[in-house]
């Protein structure tokens, strides 16, 4: 699964189809093929095929050729053309960025502890700071998720996500005693507080759409992942 904005660069949203993760015995040969398989279609060596090790937390760091292992890292940027970075998910949102005038991109987790960090706006903001990106010139595709209509979360963990907004209509709902989330929107809403104005925002749901993408709520902790996958390309 592919965004339109995001034309200039390589990227997929994989399905459970496609899966790139796991600790279960039994699929990690499906896993290392498709990791094989998306090589291939990326045109890069299985070794330059990197992901962090995400901990829910809001450091980002950015790939470099040769080094595979970031360890506490929930968000990478790519500035190389040798490399290929992906992160993975399972009812957490992805987000893909690209500055269309410098060619680098990045993908970051954020789940509910990585949107109350504000990991969607410390990556623009290292893009600027690292790369001299203008927030104006970066594009983002924020992918399938858990949405607002089974994300339920408790009172302290609404609190830290929406301190982080200004604009509060529409990013939660109370229901009977139950508060429910839409983590998308509020990543959304960091970015366009950000700079950001160009985003486009995925309308699948993890748990609803749960026959094409993984979900840890639904399934029992799963520790099967989709993933957000990012390859620059060589300008003409």
């Amino acid at each position: 699964m592919k965004s339109d904005i995001l034309s200039g660069v390589e990227h997929f949203f994989t399905t459970r189809e496609s899966f790139i993760k796991t600790k279960e015995s039994e699929f990690q040969k499906t896993t290392d093929e498709n990791k094989k398989m998306f090589c291939e279609v990326l045109n890069i060596d299985y070794k330059n095929f990197v992901n962090p090790s995400q901990t829910h937390s809001v450091n980002i760091k950015t790939a470099k050729v040769g080094q595979k292992d970031y360890p506490e890292c929930d968000g990478l940027i790519l500035d190389n053309f040798e490399q290929a970075i992906f992160l993975n998910f399972a009812d957490c949102t992805p987000v893909i960025f690209y500055d269309e005038k410098l060619n680098i991109g990045a993908v970051s987790h954020a789940g509910w502890r990585g949107t109350a960090g504000e990991i969607s706006k410390l990556t623009v903001e290292k893009m600027i700071d690292d790369f001299g990106s203008k927030p104006v010139d970066i594009i983002a595709a924020i992918g399938p998720a858990i949405s607002m209509c089974c994300y339920n979360v408790g009172e302290d963990v609404l609190e830290k996500l929406l301190s982080t907004v200004k604009d509060k209509n529409g990013v939660f709902e109370k229901r009977e005693n139950e508060y429910f989330v839409d983590l998308k929107e509020i990543n959304k809403r960091q970015l366009e507080q950000s700079g950001v104005k160009n985003i486009d925002v995925c309308p699948y749901c993890t748990v609803c759409d749960n026959d094409m993408f993984f979900s840890y709520r639904k399934e029992n902790a799963t520790t099967n992942r989709h993933g957000a996958i990012l390859k620059l390309k060589r300008k003409i």
